[in-house]
């Protein structure tokens, strides 16, 4: 297969981790899980010695409990180690097969399993979502206006165009999480009940999403919400199948993504899920990490996926092939480099929510169709090169693309402390590019 991890410690990882457990003091810090000569990929082997330390500081200093960074680099395993443990309780070493809550890197999978769909004249992005979902129809727009008395009061407006399928995928739907902002709008997403995965499905959760008023005008402003998980309604409706069912089918299985589900249902794989430190397992009274052992009914598409290092590698290179893989075609590479593309530049009048650009992608990024869009090749704190794609996960985990350099980069961690997320990921991009030599 293209682009594989050095096979010997890789199925050693796999397939003895009794061998590990009993090989490594605890605690660790980090140990090898494969990689080749960083000079045959264009690293250096001091510049990757640096990425090796700053990890290993974020465990010493008790920062995360552990991580999985892997970086290839024209099909070459440049750098893949372990940090620290897989659940504090436990003290397990971090293994190939740790199973992270991937949250929101949820939604570039579903966006290519819904881009399928459009390569086969199923769907079209301009199609109003009420072709699908008839609820969506007469949606209307939350406005605040001063009453006689002063206070906010909250009118209702029509919207000036249906939602489109385009506008769930680039995050211009007016359909917000309720996060990034204290407005009336979104403390009624706040409020709404919207989360309870273990009873309602697909159908029954977007039905409570269509109820509630819109944040936008749809197509005007770029603002992170449940568009998504909408999307993914969609795609059953079209497909005929389960969410789960088209994606095991259509990817999943076909790239070999053998531990991606949305919850993990072999009880002897329930010791593999990664575990935060107790104080990081909540952003609020309400809002924490999830339980992925426990079965579901809602699979989110917006963020409910459980995945590995490795199997996420499998997504991503197929990506960064231009859709295919192993001699299997997946996307066609117009269709990726589309997806891949800044869908809210200029042109289209649309302006981002700078609340929830600067906690996301911050500047010098667009977005495209699931994925955040590097245009700039100043502008961010962050190195990096323009056309490079990315996104991330709420609980520490985090992708990107670089197809000029020909690199993927993953970090997996689990801690839902928002400042140390952002700290890492900044500090992980300068240094995977401070280490290239070529």
């Amino acid at each position: 297969m293209a682009g594989q991890l050095p096979m010997s410690r890789f199925m050693k990882g796999i397939v003895a981790p009794a061998i590990m457990l009993a090989s490594i003091p605890q605690p660790v810090l980090a140990y090898s899980l494969g990689h080749s000569d960083p000079k045959a990929t264009g690293f250096s082997a001091a510049g990757l010695d640096r990425v090796t330390d700053f990890f290993e500081d974020e465990v010493r200093t008790g920062r995360i409990p552990g991580a999985i960074v892997l970086i290839q680099r024209n099909d070459k395993a440049a750098y893949f180690e372990g940090f620290g443990v897989r659940d504090p309780a436990t003290k397990t070493p971090m293994t190939p097969d740790t199973i992270f809550r991937i949250y929101s890197m949820t939604k570039p999978v579903v966006s290519v399993a819904a881009m399928m769909l459009v390569e086969e004249g199923r769907l079209a992005l301009d199609e109003p979502l009420s072709t699908y979902i008839p609820s969506f129809a007469n949606m209307k727009v939350g406005v605040e206006r001063k009453g006689v008395d002063g206070k906010i009061e909250l009118e209702l407006v029509e919207a000036d165009r249906p939602i489109t399928i385009q506008d769930l995928m680039r995050h211009t739907s007016g359909i917000v999480y309720g996060f990034f902002g204290a407005d009336t709008v979104n403390k009624m997403y706040l409020r709404a009940g919207l989360f309870d995965p273990l009873t309602l499905s697909n159908e029954e959760y977007v039905e409570r999403v269509a109820k509630l008023p819109l944040r936008n005008q749809p197509g005007t402003t770029w603002d992170y919400g449940y568009g998504t998980d909408v999307l993914g309604r969609v795609v059953e409706i079209v497909s005929g199948q389960s969410l789960y069912g088209f994606l095991k089918d259509r990817l999943f299985d076909p790239l070999g993504m053998n531990s991606t589900s949305f919850y993990v249902a072999d009880q002897a794989k329930f010791p593999m899920v990664a575990e935060p430190f107790p104080k990081d397992r909540f952003v609020s009274a309400t809002t924490g990490m999830n339980d992925p052992r426990e079965p579901r009914k809602w699979e989110s598409a917006g963020g409910g996926l459980v995945s590995t290092p490795v199997d996420y590698l499998r997504f991503a290179q197929m990506l960064l092939h231009g859709g295919a893989l192993d001699g299997k075609r997946y996307l066609s590479p117009k269709t990726v480099a589309f997806m891949t593309s800044n869908h809210i530049g200029p042109s289209t009048n649309i302006k981002p929510n700078a609340a929830t650009q600067n906690a996301l992608m911050g500047v010098g990024y667009g977005f495209g169709l699931g994925f955040a869009v590097r245009t700039d090749p100043g502008d961010s704190p962050k190195i990096g090169s323009v056309g490079e794609f990315s996104w991330l996960g709420f609980a520490g985990t985090e992708f990107w693309v670089d197809p000029k350099e020909g690199m993927i980069a993953i970090m997996m961690t689990q801690t839902m402390s928002g400042q140390q997320r952002i700290r890492m990921r900044q500090r992980f991009h300068n240094l995977v590019y401070g280490a290239f030599e070529k």
